[in-house]
């Protein structure tokens, strides 16, 4: 028995339990996908050759900045550079690409936070995207430390802490699972004594107010659980644009990536392009 869905690529939903055990779902057309249900599975992933805009739905050739056309990505606001670097932000000059939207989405509480993905490293999110943003990386522990009343904010604190650790996972020894559990508490006060003077100039600059540092009542640490019956010994990545396919027994879920004994492939890469999933019964 084969079955299939078909639908426009996205990145997986994913959530934890309260065990840490971690879930994901994928939607495809009409389908929400179990996705912990292929595990051990044989699948089969393979592009239609299309790809069509997540934001306007138009038909392009080239996904840019993980699902737009070059249009939408020329204009929209969320594909603007600064929400990549958010020190960046130039709200304040008059020139965001929309201001109305940046209103509901930038300034809005963001916190910044400590991982453990591929070793530890600082990020910064929206409040209430918190485990997900954990999840979507890959990370096997998460805490806030810092919570602020804007992107920009979080994305200056960012910029400062980055000094210190890192603030991208190397997704390779992440996929590998490797990477022991850390004193994310330790890991924070160390950071934080190592950065006093620069942290206290950063302060003095946007306001004594602008930096609501967690107290170690609500600094927790969270741990998570992938599912994973194998990991690669030797991280070998898919591309869809290269070879259009990808088939293989389904080892594990970690992040966006599925794993399977024939390569590994970051979905979220592929948002907004055409696929069929075909789940083959175990063999």
């Amino acid at each position: 028995m084969t079955d299939r869905y078909q639908g426009a690529l996205s990145k997986m939903a994913a959530t934890a339990a309260a065990d840490g055990q971690v879930a994901y779902r994928l939607s495809l057309g009409r389908d929400q996908i179990d996705m912990n249900a292929l595990i051990g599975q044989r699948v089969a992933l393979s592009w239609q050759g299309a790809i069509h805009c997540c934001a306007c739905g138009r038909s392009t050739r080239k996904s840019f900045s993980q699902g737009y056309c070059y249009p939408c990505f020329s204009k929209l606001a969320q594909c603007d550079r600064c929400m990549m670097s958010p020190e960046t932000c130039h709200f304040h000059l008059g020139t965001c690409r929309e201001p109305d939207w940046a209103e509901q989405v930038c300034f809005q509480p963001h916190y910044v936070y400590l991982a453990n993905s591929s070793g530890i490293k600082v990020g910064i999110t929206r409040a209430g995207q918190l485990p997900t943003r954990w999840l979507d990386q890959g990370a096997v522990q998460g805490m806030a430390i810092a919570r602020v009343a804007s992107r920009r904010v979080s994305g200056m604190l960012e910029d400062l802490l980055r000094q210190r650790v890192a603030d991208k996972t190397n997704w390779r020894t992440m996929l590998k699972g490797q990477n022991p559990l850390l004193d994310l508490g330790a890991a924070r006060d160390d950071l934080l004594a190592e950065l006093d003077d620069p942290i206290r100039v950063l302060t003095d600059q946007l306001g004594d107010d602008s930096i609501e540092w967690l107290p170690a009542s609500r600094t927790v640490s969270h741990s998570f659980h992938y599912p994973v019956l194998e990991y690669p010994t030797k991280v070998t990545s898919h591309n869809l644009d290269k070879t259009p396919e990808l088939q293989g027994r389904l080892l594990g879920i970690k992040g966006q990536y599925l794993m399977l004994d024939s390569g590994v492939i970051n979905l979220r890469k592929y948002t907004s392009y055409q696929v069929t999933l075909t789940h083959i019964d175990a063999i």
